[in-house]
C-alpha cells in the first residue's frame, strides 16, 4: 500500500443499538484507529466523517491535531445531530458519492470505511451497483454481535463492473492489534485499485 494516494471517509452508524458504543468510547477508539489509516496515504491527512441513524450528518475532518475526544465534541455534544433513531443507509452514501464525485471531483480515489452493528436495509445494494461505476471504494466493517446478513453478501453481489465493496467483522476492536486491524481494512482495496484502473473508473 505504498506511495497509494486516496481520500479516506469515514461513516458512523449512531443507531440506537450504537448508544452504548459511543459513551463507553468503542466510537472515539474507532475514529483515532482509522485516523491512522488517513494520515497514511489521505492526500490532507484528513478523515471525512459522516454519522446517521435515519437521518444523517456530514461533519468536520478530524486530523491528527484534532482528534482528541473528537466523538464528545463534535458528535455527542452536537445538538444539530440525530442521534440513536433507527438505521437508513441509502442517504448517507448517496451523500458520500456526492462529496467525492460531485461536490470534489478528483483524479484520487475515495476510500470509505463504513462501521456498523447491525440491522443494514438491504436497499444499499443498488447503491452499492451504481456507484461501482464511480472512484470509491466501500469497507464494511461489522462491530458487536450481530449476523450482518446483507453485509455478507457483499461479495457476491452482481451487476458491478468492479468488486467496490467488502466486509470485514470485528467483534471488538479493542482487542484487535493496529497490525491486524489495518491489514483486515485494506485487505481489498489494492485489487480494487488494480481492477478500477483497469475499467477505467479511475482517471488515471
Amino acid at each position: 500500500m505504498n506511495n497509494v494516494a486516496a481520500r479516506v471517509g469515514l461513516v458512523l452508524d449512531i443507531s440506537g443499538s450504537m448508544q452504548l458504543l459511543y459513551k463507553n468510547g468503542t466510537v472515539q477508539e474507532v475514529v483515532e484507529r482509522i485516523l491512522a489509516v488517513a494520515c497514511k496515504f489521505d492526500d490532507n491527512a484528513a478523515l471525512d466523517i459522516w454519522v446517521y441513524d435515519n437521518e444523517f450528518s456530514r461533519l468536520s475532518a478530524a486530523t491528527e491535531r484534532d482528534f482528541d475526544q473528537y466523538v464528545l465534541k463534535n458528535i455527542l455534544n452536537n445538538r444539530d445531530i440525530h442521534k440513536f433513531g433507527r438505521n437508513n443507509e441509502p442517504p448517507v452514501m448517496e451523500d458520500v458519492i456526492r462529496k467525492y464525485t460531485v461536490e470534489e471531483d478528483s483524479p484520487l480515489p475515495a476510500f470509505v470505511i463504513f462501521i456498523n452493528d447491525g440491522g443494514v436495509v438491504k436497499s444499499i445494494k443498488k447503491v452499492i451497483v451504481e456507484a461501482s461505476l464511480k472512484p470509491l471504494f466501500w469497507q464494511f466493517v461489522g462491530i458487536g454481535d450481530s449476523d450482518f446478513e446483507v453485509l455478507k453478501k457483499l461479495d457476491t453481489m452482481e451487476g458491478r463492473i468492479v468488486d467496490n465493496a467488502n466486509f470485514i467483522h470485528i467483534k471488538d476492536i479493542a482487542k484487535i492489534s493496529d497490525e491486524d486491524l489495518y491489514n483486515q481494512l485494506l485487505n481489498e482495496f489494492p485489487l480494487w485499485l488494480k481492477a478500477a484502473k483497469d475499467k477505467r473508473v479511475i482517471r488515471s
